[in-house]
């Protein structure tokens, strides 16, 4: 069966386990040996695109990017057809796409005859959830990620496609998570990805106040305010928001060891200063690092390795 990573909430609990067994375990340049992965972006990219192609390298691929001025999703030529010739020359597609149904449609059309790996879309981010799990095992518990059970982690700002996706990553990890944005900034219930529906692992608690957030919690992480598609609004972001900056006086609220995580890129002085982002409690380099391992998880994973 053609596996997908689109989401974090579509992959079991086994299969989570080995992808993030699979990312830092041992591997050689066998499991892509001869074969492409098409990189299509529809927004631009630095991390994921570097994370990307060099996994896919490290693993004995070779990766092929295709912009969005070469492809033009729905715009030169239908997302169900750009699938259809792709699904011709590759056996997995990874996509950074405006639109997350377009892998649906994709896979619909090419009858599930290539994988699909979603690097970011309007729903989720779920690479960077993985990234983000293996930092946080790294520096809490030695790498073991079944051992972050009752950490508890903030995110503060807007809750966007990242954190809809690191918060299903983490309580079902048994880490509990909370939210703190304002009023038309929160979490919302549904979707493809949605912390509300985890049932079982840590609990979600949601709040208004960026400090009653933090306070105590063992790592903070946060996001830009404005994100692609946004700026238009960023004025208005930068007003709403402004009370869920991430600067050393909030950071006091956390526990003394608390590390603060930034998925990248950052926009110094709106939601983080260059004091907290350039910390010792910093985390985001690795990260950044660990962007690669999570690609190589993910990719092992779907060639079905053990």
């Amino acid at each position: 069966m053609t596996r997908h990573f689109t989401t974090i909430e579509q992959v079991s609990d086994q299969d989570l386990a080995s992808i993030y067994q699979l990312a830092t375990g041992p591997f050689d340049d066998s499991t892509l040996r001869g074969q492409g992965v098409a990189l299509v972006f529809e927004r631009p990219s630095l991390r994921t695109r570097a994370s990307s192609s060099t996994a896919v390298s490290e693993l004995g691929g070779f990766a092929t990017f295709f912009s969005d001025d070469e492809i033009g999703l729905d715009t030169r030529e239908s997302a169900e057809d750009v699938g259809r010739t792709l699904a011709q020359m590759y056996a997995i597609c990874a996509a950074r796409i405006r639109h997350h149904e377009v892998f649906a449609r994709i896979a619909s059309a090419t009858q599930d005859q290539m994988s699909l790996i979603n690097l970011l879309s309007d729903v989720a981010h779920p690479t960077q959830a993985v990234a983000d799990v293996l930092t946080l095992a790294e520096h809490f518990a030695g790498g073991n990620v079944k051992e972050l059970a009752g950490l508890k982690v903030a995110y503060v700002g807007d809750a966007t496609n990242v954190t809809r996706s690191l918060a299903v990553a983490l309580l079902r990890l048994g880490v509990d998570v909370t939210v703190g944005a304002p009023e038309g900034y929160q979490l919302t219930p549904g979707g493809l990805e949605d912390p509300g529906v985890v049932t079982a692992g840590g609990t979600l608690r949601v709040s208004d106040s960026a400090v009653e957030a933090v306070t105590g919690v063992d790592a903070v992480y946060t996001d830009a305010w404005v994100s692609m598609g946004f700026e238009e609004e960023s004025a208005a972001r930068r007003i709403d928001l402004a009370n869920f900056r991430v600067t050393s006086e909030l950071m006091v609220h956390a526990r003394p060891s608390a590390v603060l995580l930034h998925c990248l890129p950052a926009h110094r002085g709106d939601e983080i200063t260059s004091e907290v982002l350039d910390s010792p409690a910093s985390l985001v380099w690795r990260q950044v690092f660990h962007r690669r391992s999570a690609m190589r998880g993910v990719l092992r994973w779907i060639k079905e390795e053990k």
